[in-house]
């Protein structure tokens, strides 16, 4: 699949139309949280009231924010012509990592995107209100949040992805603030253990989830998703997974989406 993946890519065109995309800002209320938080929505040219469309969530890493994607990779609204998928970039906070935290109630971000952010996605577009009609990815942070919700939350998604991410938080302990949501590791390996995606293998069943992970042979995250990668093939559960060289940067995940939402049209286009 990783070379009918690299070849398709190469018989697509190489330039876009002039973006035709809608791309609005939004405040989205979580109860969970008592705020409003903010999400891109990116509609492709082709949206109207007469289709129902799929929904891919994008999330972002470490220290950004909703905006992060269409900011720094405006080649996301040419994607999502291309492909006629509905993107979601929702604000995940400076480092939620996705979770609902077991320590601080302030921080429910799961609730956030699987429940809330979905339901008003569902209610206000027009979508396939369906695990066959949902994506989710992200990089980094936002890969571990793709992974980490897909596989907790497989009656909500059909397919899903990380870039570059976090798939094995636990070999990092002090970085990115994880131990004030997590609490400190040595004193809560169990909540280290539950809320990382090595962790939640268990919840997998062959072909049950579509998967793809990418990750650059010079990023600091290759060590751990070549070891989310084995351990997937010793589990027998199918996914894509590539490697190529790069590091953790906006000039790899630029390419990598690409790869990504060719993989997510030919999940929805098979359902």
């Amino acid at each position: 699949m990783k070379y009918f993946l690299i070849v398709s890519l190469a018989f697509l065109t190489c330039t876009f139309s002039a973006h035709s995309a809608n791309v609005d800002t939004v405040n989205v209320f979580s109860a969970g949280m008592n705020k409003n938080i903010k999400a891109v929505v990116i509609k492709p040219d082709t949206y109207s009231e007469k289709e129902s469309f799929p929904v891919l969530y994008l999330l972002h890493g470490y220290s950004d924010s909703y905006d992060g994607w269409v900011t720094k990779v405006p080649s996301i609204k040419d994607l999502s012509d291309l492909y006629n998928i509905i993107v979601i970039c929702p604000d995940g906070g400076f480092n939620s990592w996705y979770w609902d935290s077991p320590v601080d109630s302030a921080y429910q971000y799961e609730t956030f995107v699987v429940k809330e952010l979905i339901d008003w996605v569902d209610g206000n577009l027009k979508t396939i209100p369906s695990r066959e009609g949902r994506a989710i990815t992200g990089l980094s942070m936002g890969g571990h949040g793709g992974l980490y919700l897909a596989f907790r939350n497989q009656d909500v998604f059909g397919v899903c992805g990380s870039m570059s991410g976090g798939v094995d938080i636990r070999p990092f302990p002090n970085n990115w603030g994880m131990s004030n949501y997590l609490g400190v590791q040595s004193e809560n390996p169990e909540n280290w253990n539950e809320y990382t995606v090595m962790g939640l293998l268990h919840l997998l069943t062959p072909n049950r989830l579509k998967i793809i992970i990418d990750c650059g042979t010079e990023d600091f995250f290759y060590e751990v998703n070549e070891r989310l990668h084995k351990e997937l093939l010793y589990r027998n559960i199918p996914h894509d997974y590539i490697s190529r060289p790069g590091g953790h940067t906006w000039e790899y995940w630029t390419n990598a989406i690409k790869y990504q939402m060719l993989y997510f049209n030919e999940y929805f286009k098979s359902e």
